[in-house]
């Protein structure tokens, strides 16, 4: 059976740490806690967002979160240092084991679609900079409905954007949140465990399976079947 399978991309295919570098030359000792409250700061952002129905671009989000990180550790940076590691969240690095886990999964016959929270322009400006825009049928963005995952109403729009099917489509993701909302929605999904340390919410439900990279993907979807 080929699949239609969902990657989000922040994550799980682009790796988002490669702002460290920037943010150590910046802050020093600090990087490496800034950087992650960023994250996570950033996600909590279009969480409340989209439950407020207040949709903005998924760049704001990232602005807002840089600006409460600054106050948050009383560092303080230009307009022009700002600028910089935002322009770094343009051009992040993919993972390692990626684009031979996508050539791998487009070779079986699958489709495969860059799905994100990130503006249809981001996502293409990441892929194309990683040097795996090829790989993949279409890019399917939030930006379309206006919401942000794990809204409901996203994975629909996914099936009904790429003529897929629950039983027919895979969201594969390295954030729980997603993981969840692609279940709820009737999806299989994918875990991606980018590391040791990552602890999958103990909800009720669990990913349909768990992999370190996108290189195990296309043996679990095999034993899927």
């Amino acid at each position: 059976m080929k699949y239609t399978l969902a990657f989000d991309v922040y994550g799980t295919l682009i790796n988002t740490s490669g702002v460290f570098e920037n943010l150590q030359v910046l802050i020093g000792e600090k990087a490496k806690p800034f950087m992650d409250s960023w994250r996570n700061k950033q996600l909590e952002y279009s969480f409340r967002r989209g439950l407020m129905r207040q949709y903005v671009d998924f760049s704001v989000c990232t602005k807002n979160a840089l600006d409460f990180c600054c106050k948050s550790y009383q560092i303080k940076l230009t307009d022009n240092q700002k600028e910089t590691l935002m322009n770094a969240y343009k051009v992040l690095p993919a993972f390692a084991d990626v684009k031979e886990g996508l050539q791998i999964l487009k070779k079986a016959g699958h489709h495969l679609y860059a799905f994100s929270n990130g503006s249809n322009k981001a996502i293409e400006q990441l892929l194309v900079n990683a040097q795996i825009r090829p790989l993949f049928d279409g890019i399917v963005s939030v930006e379309d409905i206006q919401t942000f995952k794990p809204d409901p109403q996203v994975y629909e729009y996914f099936n009904q954007k790429t003529h897929s099917t629950k039983s027919d489509s895979w969201l594969i993701s390295s954030n729980p949140f997603d993981v969840l909302g692609a279940l709820k929605h009737g999806m299989h999904s994918a875990w991606v465990q980018r590391s040791e340390r990552s602890i999958f919410d103990p909800w009720e439900v669990k990913p349909t399976s768990t992999i370190q990279t996108i290189i195990e993907l296309k043996e679990k979807l095999v034993a899927s079947k």
